[in-house]
């Protein structure tokens, strides 16, 4: 797995704290929305600069509240609709309490993960590589492994499948999601 297929990983365990958080603060959707995908746009950029012994949700919802106060500032107070001071503090708790649960952190995600992956069959685990790792499309596959199209699919999906059972077995984060 290269760092594009664990960022996504991360991406999925985290964007919903990361809506929850701008939502809570801004009542503008669209607006929410643009920043949600802003700030993993740039925590993608500052891969480099992230502290793996540290959790990631804390990380990106940081860099989210960093976007959203520029924003205020380019909105300027009049067009802008906020909840109050109570609701953000209670909503910032919520959040510690949810950064503090195991599986949050990157080396954690990985090292699971990497367990997972030896629960795959070998047909599952060749289809996945090489969609993933290697970013081939199911028809290459197919050819390479010598399957049917439609088999790769299965593979795929099948993995997919194993997988995400076996990481909500190891993650809290991932098992609350499901």
């Amino acid at each position: 797995m290269d760092s594009r297929d664990l960022f996504e990983i991360l991406v999925r365990a985290h964007i919903d704290s990361v809506r929850s958080f701008l939502l809570g603060s801004l009542r503008d959707p669209l607006a929410a929305e643009d920043l949600v995908q802003e700030a993993f746009l740039v925590a993608w950029r500052k891969l480099d600069y992230y502290d793996r012994k540290m959790p990631f949700g804390p990380w990106v919802r940081g860099i989210a509240g960093k976007l959203l106060l520029n924003w205020r500032r380019k909105q300027g107070r009049s067009k802008v609709h906020f909840v109050d001071d109570e609701t953000l503090q209670l909503m910032d708790h919520r959040f510690e309490e949810f950064s503090s649960l195991a599986g949050d952190s990157f080396d954690e995600h990985l090292n699971a993960l990497r367990d997972c992956f030896t629960c795959l069959s070998p047909q599952q685990r060749s289809a996945i590589d090489l969609h993933y790792q290697h970013g081939l499309h199911c028809r290459e596959i197919a050819r390479r492994l010598g399957f049917g199209l439609e088999a790769v699919k299965k593979h795929l999906q099948r993995g997919r499948a194993v997988l995400q059972k076996c990481l909500a077995n190891k993650l809290p984060s991932v098992r609350e999601e499901l």
